[in-house]
């Protein structure tokens, strides 16, 4: 089994920087951070990480690049289609693709637009990190959670795990991917629309009670939408996010707030749209996941500046 010794992360945003600072401390000739053309100009100063300025080997990707070993996408999902199209200059029969993103419907769009062979299942959960205009801060790194799903590329996700051991990257190699997936999946429908919608930093979840009710009603909804796709998820799934959330910086902010406070659109459509989609599959009501929907959609339509 060939090592991998390099990485590529596609978006630099809060958790894309989190884990570019990390590899690039434990070897910076490790790590490529691919950008288009367009933002190439926006990051050549570096990248302000816990007050460090990074500079990171920034590339474009454009044919006849050299491949790349392994791509960590790391982008918002409606930045998907783009990311897709920007990195295809580096992707071969042997790279392999881990998708981070919120959610869990963009390994489907990865592998059709590469191959199963090529792509994990993935996210990362318990980070705090913050993204303010080109900021990032962080006080918990939290772990990557990932797995290799498709039969077609079992594994592929053992030569990441040996990868991330040696970087030190704090990680999860689960051998069900698609439980914990729907499990953060139910967390982000939850903690992220309610955040955005409240202005609520982790701390407001800890200290008023109607903000848990609100945020457990939402994932309550996704319940009985899991076991009908064949995912068993439970009660005391979501008194462990609480427990989670104890952990993290009463300041820190979910992405989604922070996507409202910077004026930057939200992945709304990956969270509720989606619930609300699987609801009309499955001819099951979503009334809270609903009325999230259209208000996170007006906070938009009064916020967003940057798509």
């Amino acid at each position: 089994m060939e090592k991998i010794k390099t990485v590529h992360v596609i978006g630099l945003g809060a958790v894309g920087a989190t884990y570019a600072s990390l590899f690039h401390q434990w070897n910076p000739q490790c790590i490529k951070v691919i950008l288009d053309e367009e933002r190439l100009h926006r990051y050549r100063q570096g990248t302000l990480i816990n007050g460090i300025n990074y500079s990171f080997d920034l590339v474009a990707p454009k044919q006849g690049d050299a491949p790349a070993e392994l791509i960590l996408v790391v982008v918002k999902g409606h930045h998907l289609d783009k990311a897709i199209e920007t990195m295809a200059p580096l992707v071969d029969k042997d790279t392999i693709i881990l998708s981070l993103l919120n959610g869990i419907t963009s390994e489907e769009d990865l592998s059709k637009a590469f191959g199963r062979e090529k792509v994990l299942h993935g996210f990362c959960v318990a980070t705090d990190a913050v993204r303010e205009g080109n900021s990032v801060h962080f006080t918990q790194t939290g772990r990557i959670v990932f797995g290799d799903h498709y039969a077609e590329a079992k594994g592929k996700g053992a030569r990441v795990k040996a990868f991330f051991d040696e970087a030190g990257i704090p990680h999860t190699y689960s051998d069900n991917i698609l439980h914990e997936m729907w499990w953060k999946f139910m967390m982000n429908v939850g903690i992220n629309q309610t955040s955005a919608i409240l202005g609520a930093p982790y701390g407001v979840y800890s200290r008023v009670e109607e903000a848990r009710e609100l945020l457990a009603s939402a994932c309550r909804e996704v319940l009985p939408i899991a076991a009908r796709e064949g995912i068993s998820l439970s009660e005391k799934d979501i008194d462990e996010y609480f427990r989670i959330f104890a952990t993290l910086s009463p300041e820190g902010k979910t992405s989604m707030l922070q996507d409202i406070e910077a004026g930057r659109k939200t992945e709304v459509e990956s969270f509720s749209q989606t619930v609300m989609a699987l609801g009309k599959k499955h001819g099951l009501p979503t009334p809270v996941n609903e009325t999230l929907y259209r208000m996170i959609r007006v906070l938009e339509a009064r916020t967003v500046k940057e798509v």
